[in-house]
This record gives structure tokens, C-alpha cells and sequence, in this order.
């Protein structure tokens, strides 16, 4: 998967630097896994706007994906990759042996045509889901669980990967992509490779209308407000001293938001980088 520069023939276009689609075999989802989407604006249900800078973009529809990859045993065939609007990854169409179909997070050399199956028979090849007690030591993974059964919960976004360092008991220790080392019970499954769609982190828009079209309106700055509107707002001037913070007073930068007694913190080997 690589990236388009486009020829600065207008201003828009001069710093636009997009996905290349030469991936992707399919322009319309499978219908039976698609399904209406409606946008809010930003509003709760009481019509009261609880999010700000929400509104407009694109029409979307959700795609449903199999983050719990339980046909185990049954292999399917990718029959197409796509793209989803929804998420910064590639997704990829399975076709069982049974008749069902289902959408996966596609991985890094993932083709199609392939075969994936899941379970903790499968061998330990790209696309395949096995519980990390059956993954070898050393083995890039994504998609891992947090509970058995419960479905992926981390490492799903485009380019990112987890490593399976170590085993101890009934405890896999995983390196995640933030560099943090922490312990997961090896009964929860993992999908061997990396995320694909590597060169996401590498876009870039162009112009304000892209972030139009996410359905992002524009961002007013703290600094740039009133004293009444913002902690961070009023001064004489351009002034934008102080500590930054959010609208209703909290620290932005540096002040720890994790509760010291969470119970997960026992898991956590390492933090991640600072």
C-alpha cells in the first residue's frame, strides 16, 4: 500500500498527500454486512450539543467486522479487500466453507484469494487467529483480546502491531505499540501480522475540505477567547502564556488522568514512553 503525491496544480493539491487505493479489488461493501448510519452532530438525545466541532461529512455506512473470530476450524477464503470509511485500516471479505461471510481488519500481505482460519489449530501464518498460548515467542500479532471470548480490543488500527515476547503460566507478555510491556491471559486469541495500510500515518489533506468531508467543522483555539469563555482566554495582545488546560480548568499536558488503584495496573510490566 503506498501514497500519492499529486502535482501542486492548485493550492489544495500542492501539499495533498493521500493513500493509494491499488490495493483494494472492491467498490461497494457486501450488502447482508452493511448497515445504516446515522450521523450526530454532536447532539445526545435530547438535541442538547454535548460534542463540539461535530457536523456535516460524507454519508457513511458501518460495516460490520469480526473482532471475535470464532468459526473455528472452518477456513475461508479472502474474496475481496476494501476500503471503511470508518476506520484507518483496510478491511478484507471472508468467504467460509459453510456460506457465511464476514468482514476481518486486513493485515500487512494479506491477497486475494488466500485462505485464514481461526482456532487453536491453525498454524501461525498471516491472517490466522489462534490463542496466544499456541502463538510462538517472538511472533508479530494484532487484534488481541483482553478477555477470552470478549473479541479484539487493541492493536486494530492501520500500521500497528504488538510482539509476543515471553510466556509465564497462564500469562502471554505482549509489547505493545505504545512500548509498553504488559501480561494477558494466553487463553485470549491474537491475529498473526501487522495492520496493513502501513503509509496512513504519512497522509496528509491538503485543505480544511477534507476535514469537512470526515464530518470535522472548524476548531476554535482556548487562547484565541474571552475570559468568560475559556480558562485559557482574554490577555492584551496575542498573549497565550499560562498553563494549558481544557475549557472547564483541567490540566492539559502532563497532569496523570489514569486512577491509581485501576485494577489492570498489576498487568502493567513497563509504561510506555513518556
Amino acid at each position: 500500500m503506498g501514497i500519492r503525491k499529486l502535482k501542486p496544480t492548485t493550492p489544495g493539491q500542492r501539499h495533498k498527500v493521500i493513500g493509494a487505493f491499488d490495493k483494494i479489488t472492491a467498490s461497494t461493501p457486501e450488502k447482508s454486512l452493511v448497515v445504516g448510519k446515522r450521523s450526530t452532530g454532536g447532539r445526545n438525545n435530547t438535541g442538547k450539543m454535548t460534542m463540539r466541532y461535530i457536523g456535516g461529512g460524507h454519508k457513511q455506512k458501518y460495516r460490520f467486522i469480526d473482532f471475535k473470530r470464532n468459526k473455528d476450524g472452518i477456513p475461508a477464503t479472502v474474496k475481496s479487500i476494501e476500503y471503511d470509511p470508518n476506520r484507518s485500516s483496510r478491511i478484507a471479505l471472508l468467504y467460509y466453507a459453510d456460506g457465511a461471510k464476514s468482514y476481518i481488519i486486513a493485515p500487512n500481505g494479506l491477497e486475494v484469494g488466500q485462505t485464514v482460519v481461526s482456532g487453536s489449530q491453525a498454524a501461525p501464518e498471516v491472517g490466522n487467529t489462534l490463542p496466544m498460548a499456541n502463538i510462538p515467542v517472538g511472533t508479530i500479532i494484532h487484534n488481541i483480546e483482553l478477555r477470552p471470548g470478549q473479541g479484539a480490543k487493541m492493536v486494530r488500527s492501520a500500521g500497528a502491531f504488538a510482539q509476543l515476547t515471553s510466556k509465564e503460566g497462564d500469562y502471554a507478555i505482549i509489547k505493545m505499540p505504545s512500548g509498553e510491556t504488559r501480561k494477558i491471559l494466553a487463553a485470549c486469541k491474537a491475529t498473526i501480522g501487522a495492520v496493513g495500510n502501513s503509509d496512513h500515518g504519512l497522509e496528509k489533506s491538503g485543505k480544511a475540505g477534507r476535514s469537512r468531508w470526515l464530518g470535522r467543522r472548524p476548531h476554535n483555539r482556548g487562547v484565541v477567547m474571552n475570559p468568560v469563555d475559556h480558562p485559557m482566554g482574554g490577555g492584551e495582545g496575542r498573549a497565550s502564556g499560562g498553563h494549558p488546560r481544557s475549557r472547564k480548568g483541567l490540566y492539559a499536558k502532563g497532569l496523570k488522568t489514569r486512577a491509581p488503584k485501576k485494577h489492570s495496573s498489576k498487568y502493567i510490566i513497563e509504561r510506555r514512553k513518556k
